[in-house]
């Protein structure tokens, strides 16, 4: 049993039945969100050729954007048909280019910079709270800092849940989150560290759930984007200034001259950083993150808010915010110095005529 889907994306086939529901939705409903973001993203289907999900399966929407760039791509679980972009009105077993992914392979998710073996599983009643778990945890980045990584994701799990239950969307959490954000320099800025710790720590928490919830109940938006990547780039200098300021109620005022240095590296070493990574993204057509190993690893500690919250965090436990944030001015030029090294470096490779590719990609089967 099949129906006909009319999006804007073109012609979808859907295969099946299945009223379980996933993330407070229907397959069905999922797959047609997934074949309208796609079409906002700026895909599209070849000349004659339709999208088929089969309702019986939750997958990773990477299968689609891998199906997207080659028409007539088939991925299958055995024998039975996943998703494709398939000759329209056709037998999809007899697509020109079947992938079956039960032998276990691994495919590069360049979206968010990690490989991995893709979900795909039977969507059931039993089943459906594993696929939730599973699919929230394939929507993470594999490259990023070390609270995202392994301290975040439980918390987040369960708030992401709770905002799918409750019709959230991710909008509403990006603007629970800027407001504590907000709240927390005004904190810093009054020297309450502890409770602008927590009102961050909501406010980290809360940025990576906006994220999440879009990707699982495919809600992404371009001002939730905007939102969600603007804030982030643009508050951390604040909270460290404010934080600065705030230490006049300790006793712990920075001297003028080693404020000013302190700011000066703070700011500056975060922009030249963020420049950095601009320029190797527009130069090489990646994140400089995932070029090699030690990249991705040094993006766990590298001088982003997370990790530097954490510098803040330890020096607020021996009661020397000062020093803390002296630590931070101290990482943040070291984090430049060796973002500007790996930049050169990837100048010098490419000069000699080698390209420059990620060791996620040469790691693929």
């Amino acid at each position: 049993m099949s129906q006909i889907l009319t999006t804007t994306l073109g012609p979808v086939r859907l295969i099946g039945e299945n009223v379980t529901p996933i993330w407070g939705m229907t397959n069905a409903e999922r797959s047609r969100r997934m074949a309208e973001s796609a079409a906002k993203n700026g895909s599209a289907l070849a000349a004659g050729h339709e999208l088929l999900f089969n309702l019986t399966y939750a997958f990773d929407p990477l299968l689609l954007r891998l199906a997207l760039e080659t028409p007539g791509t088939l991925f299958v679980w055995g024998d039975a048909p996943i998703v494709g972009q398939v000759p329209q009105g056709s037998d999809p077993l007899t697509a020109p280019h079947i992938i079956d992914l039960s032998d276990g392979r691994t495919l590069y998710n360049r979206q968010l910079r990690k490989l991995e073996q893709p979900m795909v599983r039977e969507l059931t009643p039993t089943t459906r709270r594993a696929i939730e778990r599973q699919s929230y945890f394939g929507a993470y980045k594999g490259v990023t800092d070390l609270l995202t990584k392994y301290l975040w994701p439980e918390l987040a799990l369960v708030l992401t849940r709770i905002a799918a239950q409750l019709r959230m969307t991710p909008n509403m959490v990006s603007v629970i989150g800027v407001t504590l954000c907000l709240f927390a320099t005004y904190l810093f800025a009054q020297g309450m560290y502890w409770t602008g710790f927590l009102s961050g720590f909501i406010f980290m928490v809360l940025d990576t759930v906006d994220g999440k919830l879009a990707r699982c109940t495919i809600t992404s938006s371009k001002w939730g984007n905007v939102i969600d990547h603007g804030v982030d780039l643009v508050h951390p200098p604040f909270w460290w200034y404010f934080w600065g300021t705030g230490l006049v109620y300790w006793g712990l005022a920075l001297s003028t001259q080693t404020f000013a240095l302190v700011m000066a590296a703070v700011i500056a070493g975060y922009v030249l950083q963020r420049l950095i990574e601009g320029m190797f993204l527009k130069d090489f057509g990646m994140d400089i993150h995932v070029w090699q190993r030690f990249d991705s690893q040094f993006r766990l500690i590298t001088a982003r808010r997370n990790p530097n919250m954490v510098i803040l965090f330890v020096s607020l436990l021996f009661g020397r915010p000062d020093i803390g944030l002296i630590a931070l001015a101290w990482w943040t030029m070291i984090s430049l110095v060796v973002h500007a090294v790996r930049l050169a470096q990837a100048y010098s490779v490419k000069r000699s005529g080698q390209p420059i590719v990620s060791w996620m990609e040469q790691a693929r089967p």
